[in-house]
């Protein structure tokens, strides 16, 4: 978006990142890389090249920015590419055989039977809950509105309210905080990746897999109970949830359901993905707008144009463009899935280049969406550029929620949550940082920001 179009209500400045080292980096180095900040493996050629090639701990690595090579991945030949060994060993305790890692005829599977659960109608039921929820935090936060405030505790409570409600119809008072320490704890000690989940062969389990294996089994049955108690209430004078529209789906094809199990680690998987990134994706929203005080009141006066009640928002959540543009560009700077890994299961050539079998291919939204190549002022915070009269970004170069067959299912639940938790927040408060302390993206399993900042609030 050229700055020949002006508008005081965007404010645009340097969105926080990394420093790209000029060179490529050692094997200790990536190393180093890979357990501390997944973000410092990329070197200053990262976001300078189309493609890199080299090896990569015994295998071939493509690094591709090219819209047509990753159109080409994910799209057009997406059956030859899996996951990696390392992404099952990090993930597969927690997430088990959901539609995140599964594959073939299951996923085909799980993919049918899943979507009428998440298509537009279903959204109103994200609606209704998100604004039930903010009801209830936006007075705690009211009531509470002097002295500095960490904003990370509402946001999870959020978050984790809004997936607890609009899947299970329970409120999660009790659960949410058990739930939070079972996976921050999983997170913080096993969610990185060690040195044996790329150096040992997929058949053989290394000493953190097993660990791993441990801690995931105490996830996978705290979401299990929580579905077997679910499945024990009836449904009968209440409003319908994600857990009627899962339980009572049946596939097109074969009729089959979910299973007991099945359902746990459907739950489990859209509960990691659901309420960890929309978390984030709230909190690093809060960073940056709290430097723009003319963006905070362009989306309040937004806000206060529509109904956000959880009678209105369903309604509502479509007519709020501004709100929508910041999310979109918090999006784009700090996508959740900010590396796309894919190894390949024959030959084939990408961007110009033979593939064999077993060689990596990776995508990294993260770099994609920072790319000279693609955006103007990539590092940029500019929320123009997702306003409905800009043109949209080019296909295969804004990729916040991967692409194609595995695009993922659960996009319009978090981009529907985030808009009614900023337009509702801004339209009651204002914030701003406390100091001037520079925040750093580290990324493990999601991107957070390093050290999390400190908000004054101050009541509309």
């Amino acid at each position: 978006m050229p700055d020949a179009l002006p508008d005081e209500r965007f404010e645009r400045f340097e969105a926080p990142g990394v420093t790209p080292l000029p060179h490529p980096l050692t094997r200790p180095e990536l190393l180093l890389a890979m357990r501390s900040n997944v973000l410092r493996i990329w070197g200053e050629a990262a976001y300078r090249e189309r493609t890199l090639v080299g090896p990569f701990f015994g295998q071939k690595s493509v690094f591709t920015n090219e819209p047509e090579a990753i159109r080409h991945v994910l799209v057009d030949n997406a059956k030859n590419y899996t996951r990696t060994p390392a992404t099952f060993r990090i993930l597969k305790p927690v997430l088990g055989n959901g539609l995140f890692l599964s594959e073939g005829e299951e996923w085909r599977f799980q993919r049918r039977t899943l979507a009428p659960a998440f298509a537009p109608r279903a959204m109103g039921i994200v609606a209704r809950v998100t604004a039930e929820v903010l009801d209830e935090e936006l007075r705690r936060l009211k009531a509470e509105a002097l002295g500095p405030h960490d904003l990370m505790p509402m946001i999870q409570r959020i978050a984790i309210e809004v997936a607890g409600r609009a899947m299970f119809s329970t409120a999660m008072q009790r659960r949410g905080p058990q739930l939070r320490k079972l996976f921050e704890t999983y997170g913080r000690d096993l969610g990185m990746p060690y040195p044996s989940d790329v150096l040992l062969p997929a058949s053989v389990a290394g000493p953190a897999e097993l660990w791993r294996r441990l801690r995931g089994r105490r996830w996978l049955d705290f979401i299990k109970a929580m579905v077997e108690q679910r499945k024990r209430v009836s449904s009968e004078g209440r409003p319908r949830d994600l857990f009627d529209l899962m339980a009572e789906a049946r596939d097109p094809e074969s009729g089959r359901a979910f299973s007991l199990d099945e359902l746990r680690d459907q739950f489990a998987t859209f509960i990691i993905a659901g309420h960890e990134t929309t978390a984030l994706t709230l909190l690093w929203s809060f960073v940056l707008l709290a430097r723009s005080p003319n963006l905070q009141d362009a989306i309040a006066r937004e806000a206060s144009a529509h109904d956000l009640s959880p009678v209105g928002a369903a309604a509502a959540v479509e007519s709020l463009p501004v709100t929508r543009a910041v999310v979109n560009e918090v999006l784009r700077l700090f996508p959740p899935a900010f590396m796309i890994v894919r190894e390949a299961k024959a030959k084939d050539r990408v961007a110009g280049y033979e593939i064999e079998k077993g060689d990596v291919v990776s995508v990294a939204p993260w770099v994609l969406h920072r790319h000279a190549a693609h955006w103007e002022k990539p590092t940029v915070f500019d929320a123009r550029r997702f306003l409905p009269d800009a043109p949209p970004p080019a296909k295969f170069t804004y990729l916040p929620f991967g692409a194609g067959p595995r695009v993922c299912i659960g996009a319009q639940f978090a981009l529907t949550e985030a808009t009614l938790v900023l337009a509702r927040t801004l339209e009651q408060v204002r914030l701003k940082t406390v100091d001037d302390v520079a925040v750093e993206p580290v990324a493990v399993v999601t991107t957070y920001p390093s050290p999390i900042p400190l908000f004054e609030i101050a009541r509309r």
